[in-house]
C-alpha cells in the first residue's frame, strides 16, 4: 500500500574502533534528509544520552501510531478532542531465549475533551485505536493502554 523511508549516518570519530571506544553518535534521517534527528544508543550502552536512541524511537512509535488512530476514530465518531498527551514506556528485558528486546509497552493517554463531549465512548475509541494500530500490530512486543485521567 505504501513505503516509510528512513536514512541512517553514522562516522567515526574515535581514532580506533573497540567497542569501549567506538562513537554511538549517528543521525537518522526522514523525508529525504529535510528531518534529521541525532541518534545515538541508549547510555546503558555507551551512548549519547542527549541523543534519542532506538529503544526511545521504538516506545515513541507505538505511542504515536495509537494517538493517531484513537483521533481518527474520534473524528468520524464526531467527538471533539482538545488535546492528547502520552507517558508511554517501554521495558528492555531478556526473553526466554536470552535475547535482549523490548518486551512490554504501556501507553498512558490522556485525553481533554471538548466542553460538552461525552467521556463515555473514550474508553471503546481507546480499544478500538489499539486494534486498529498498525505498529502495534506489526510487533510481537505486549502493548497495555491504561488511559489516565
Amino acid at each position: 500500500m505504501s513505503e516509510h523511508r528512513a536514512q541512517i549516518r553514522w562516522q567515526r570519530t574515535s581514532p580506533d574502533f573497540t567497542y569501549n571506544t567506538y562513537n554511538r553518535a549517528h543521525e537518522v534521517l526522514y523525508k529525504g534528509g529535510d528531518v534529521v534527528l541525532p541518534g545515538s544508543a541508549a547510555a546503558e550502552f555507551k551512548g549519547d544520552a542527549d541523543r534519542v536512541d532506538p529503544e526511545e524511537q521504538f516506545v515513541a512509535s507505538l505511542s504515536a501510531c495509537h494517538m493517531l488512530s484513537f483521533l481518527a476514530i474520534a473524528a468520524r465518531k464526531r467527538i471533539t478532542i482538545n488535546s492528547y498527551a502520552d507517558n508511554a514506556v517501554g521495558y528492555l528485558e531478556k526473553g526466554d531465549d536470552g535475547k535482549l528486546r523490548i518486551t512490554r509497552v504501556i501507553l498512558r493517554p490522556s485525553v481533554r475533551l471538548a466542553e460538552g463531549s461525552s467521556n463515555a465512548a473514550v474508553q471503546e475509541i481507546h480499544d478500538l485505536a489499539h486494534e486498529t494500530c498498525f505498529i502495534a500490530n506489526s510487533v510481537t512486543t505486549s502493548v497495555a493502554v491504561e488511559p489516565q485521567s
